[in-house]
């Protein structure tokens, strides 16, 4: 049997939608016949990136419960009672042989209905700390891989396997095309190009940041790829120009990983699973923003091993400038983190979850 049907559910952010794709292409590969049918939500950026990866994807009207009293969080009963009906309806139709959840609140009604049905379910957590949609399914779901170590604070040990995190094909030996990114972004080679990477949303104290630093980085000869985010993009693209390359999202990662030879980057999980496989030398950035502080620790947990550098938000105009220019005058220093983060690497992530998935199917 190869014409296997299954539902993949994760969203909101490029962390949970990238891994989700990953996986669908990996699965692709496997079985041609397979059929796919994604689930995000509304409004949110899966319904743009999903279908420009090739695949079908059907929105539920669903979002997160706000920190603060808003409308949104009144609203929030009458949303997952629709998103569990709508969910339901989907995974009756579809008739999937496993449902996988990458993260992210779309993924909570679907791998939920799915799994009242009995229908295996996969859940892929990037994060040394779970998200809370995650948690949830937990005890609805039939394997769990995961990225980090000690993650049985969160989860079922005997379900848990350690595959690491899933990243896009193309960015596997980036180097193989690079005179054709410099060629796309309209760079020099021979000038040091940073790449400023925010998130898929964008982070806003780190493009404050470069717009401070313009200056100074015009100063020590540098060119920039900088992906701003979609919210700020109206705010910023007045600076685009010959050495600063500004964009609301980079389609072509792999072409921004080729021509760095820096890189500025919040910590979130898939980033720096991203990261290592690429392997340049890489400043963190961590969003202090985040449950239980995750960014930071997944930084700073690099920096232990010498395969990164981290600067928190309240260090940056005191030390960023430092930090930076003495990373860029050295090149020793720059290879030595280069060769450790990528020592981190797990290549074979997608591979493993997909083994994975596929001994579900021999259930």
């Amino acid at each position: 049997m190869d014409n296997y049907r299954f539902i993949l559910s994760g969203g909101g952010t490029g962390g949970h939608i990238y891994p989700a794709i990953a996986i669908a292409d990996e699965l692709k590969l496997r079985h041609p016949n397979a059929t796919f049918l994604f689930v995000g939500a509304k409004d949110r950026m899966e319904m743009e990136k999903v279908p420009k990866a090739g695949y079908k994807i059907e929105g539920l009207w669903i979002s997160g419960i706000q920190r603060k009293l808003t409308l949104k969080n009144l609203m929030f009963p009458f949303k997952l009672i629709s998103s569990l009906i709508s969910a339901g309806k989907i995974v009756a139709k579809f008739k999937p042989n496993v449902v996988i959840g990458t993260g992210g609140f779309a993924s909570g009604p679907v791998l939920k209905m799915a799994a009242r049905k009995g229908i295996p379910c996969v859940l892929q957590e990037q994060n040394s700390y779970a998200g809370i949609t995650n948690k949830l399914l937990a005890k609805s779901a039939t394997k769990i891989c995961v990225a980090y170590d000690d993650m049985e604070r969160f989860f079922p040990t005997d379900k848990i396997v350690k595959t690491g995190n899933p990243v896009r094909a193309d960015l596997i030996n980036p180097l193989q095309r690079v005179n054709e990114a410099y060629e796309f972004f309209g760079l020099s080679p021979e000038k040091t190009t940073l790449l400023v990477l925010g998130g898929s949303l964008g982070a806003r104290r780190i493009n404050q940041l470069i717009e401070k630093e313009l200056k100074f980085f015009s100063g020590s000869g540098i060119q920039l790829v900088w992906q701003c985010g979609p919210g700020y993009y109206n705010e910023y693209k007045k600076y685009h120009s010959e050495d600063v390359k500004l964009y609301d999202f980079l389609n072509k990662m792999n072409f921004a990983y080729s021509v760095a030879d820096i890189i500025i980057s919040r910590a979130g999980a898939s980033s720096v699973s991203e990261l290592c496989i690429v392997g340049k030398p890489v400043i963190f950035i961590p969003s202090p923003n985040v449950a239980e502080d995750h960014q930071s620790k997944n930084a700073r947990s690099l920096v232990l091993k010498q395969a990164a550098l981290m600067v928190e938000e309240k260090e940056l105009d005191d030390k960023f400038e430092d930090v930076f220019s003495d990373l860029n005058k050295s090149d020793e220093r720059k290879k030595l983190l280069s060769e450790n983060i990528e020592a981190l690497a797990l290549p074979d992530a997608t591979k493993n979850i997909v083994d994975e998935i596929e001994h579900l199917l021999q259930i």
